[in-house]
């Protein structure tokens, strides 16, 4: 059995002894207990002598500059646990539940053992790596007939978002000083560039066709508010008569219809808009002459159903009053959109198709930033930055055209 033996620190600051088992252990005081005036001590261990030397001369600079903290007993997976449950108020019932997801399917099963305060950098990097490579598990039939898991890479951008959740938990853990960095942060952690994806809006001619695609729909007001407005599917749902000022055509986004999945639980809800923040769109006269139109066959609707309405202020109803779903709109608009030959096409470049028309119509980025809800006008440039290129390039071609008609060449 390893002799125990005691050594004085050379600073004289704290004790090392070997233990039974041969690891090391440095004992030093942190500070005094202030009703009884002793001594408070901690400890730290090491397989060797010089290692547990050097941790104890970390710790007691430490606790001179008073930055010495108490070493974290949770593990990276109960603290998830907890920062999920207690620091997520405020957030979006959905986004909740993609950060819960996150955590359980992506973050735990390759992080949770390990102490918190014990995660560094190059562990965190390790696993963005893995996820990189194989951290997806994928379905498939094997030759014999029985199901087989295979892992494939998940995306760039996937890989990003968790990031996200784990570098927000990890920030409040440095907040609560559980732990003095994070070390997920991105100035330490590096990631491929998410490429964004392309847009792929209607052109005028594919507009025109869609508009005569649509016509006699009974989503067709829908459609119209949304390929002329910009707004989010989500908003869309969302929009409320009492946002809806006829006398001034200004629309006031501060809502928006969303899909809440909870213990096998599904239902729709009225949350706050993508950023929380409501905005006023003036929208033009044909606009609101299709909302005007959508006021009077909502008032139809309501004499018919009597009793079975479902009474409520949204603006886009079934004939018995309840919201629309998601999945409505979407078979609707991809039959119309498969007709005029974009069976490509996404309700969300309706959204697109605004914004593109916007700016080349002469909108500026601020106030297409504004209509569409973006955070920043930055981001909108980023977006559509090519379209202000290209409108560049044909301001360029028709000075060319001017300077060959006047110049005879």
């Amino acid at each position: 059995m390893p002799r125990k033996s005691n050594t004085r620190a050379a600073s004289g600051s704290g004790t090392i002894r070997q233990r039974a088992d041969g690891t090391w252990e440095a004992r030093f005081v942190v500070g005094h207990d202030p009703g009884t005036g002793k001594a408070i001590r901690k400890s730290v261990y090491a397989k060797t002598q010089k290692e547990v030397r050097q941790k104890l001369a970390q710790a007691v600079a430490a606790v001179d500059s008073r930055a010495y903290r108490e070493p974290c007993k949770m593990t990276l997976g109960e603290w998830l646990d907890i920062w999920a449950d207690t620091y997520l108020t405020g957030v979006k019932p959905r986004t909740v539940k993609i950060y819960k997801d996150d955590i359980r399917l992506h973050i735990k099963p390759y992080l949770a053992a390990i102490k918190l305060d014990e995660l560094d950098t190059h562990t965190v990097q390790q696993y963005f790596n893995t996820l990189l490579t194989n951290g997806k598990k994928v379905r498939k039939k094997g030759d014999d007939g029985k199901i087989v898991y295979e892992t494939a890479p998940l995306s760039a951008k996937t890989v990003k978002n968790i990031q996200g959740v784990l570098h927000g938990a990890l920030r409040q853990a440095v907040i609560n000083r559980y732990i003095p960095l994070n070390p997920a942060d991105g100035d330490f952690c590096k990631l491929p560039k998410v490429k964004r994806q392309e847009i792929k809006p209607l052109d005028e001619m594919q507009i025109t066709a869609f508009l005569d695609a649509i016509h006699g729909n009974p989503l067709e007001d829908l459609f119209i508010v949304t390929l002329f407005t910009g707004l989010r599917q989500g908003e869309v749902l969302g929009l409320c008569w009492n946002c809806v000022d006829f006398e001034n055509n200004v629309l006031t986004i501060n809502k928006q219809m969303q899909l809440h999945q909870e213990q096998g639980m599904k239902a729709y809800q009225l949350v706050a808009t993508k950023n929380s923040k409501a905005r006023t769109i003036t929208v033009a006269p044909f606009v609101m002459e299709h909302l005007k139109r959508r006021k009077v066959e909502q008032a139809k609707q309501r004499l018919i159903a009597g009793a079975l309405w479902q009474q409520n202020e949204l603006v886009f109803t079934d004939q018995l009053g309840n919201h629309l779903t998601k999945p409505t709109i979407y078979r609707a608009f991809k039959k119309a959109a498969a007709s005029i030959g974009r069976p490509d096409a996404r309700f969300h470049d309706l959204r697109h198709s605004y914004a593109v028309a916007a700016i080349r119509s002469g909108d500026d980025i601020k106030t297409v930033q504004s209509n569409l809800g973006h955070a920043t006008a930055a981001f909108t440039l980023d977006v559509y930055g090519h379209v202000t290129e290209q409108m560049k390039q044909d301001s360029a071609d028709r000075m060319e055209a001017f300077i060959r008609s006047v110049s005879g060449s």
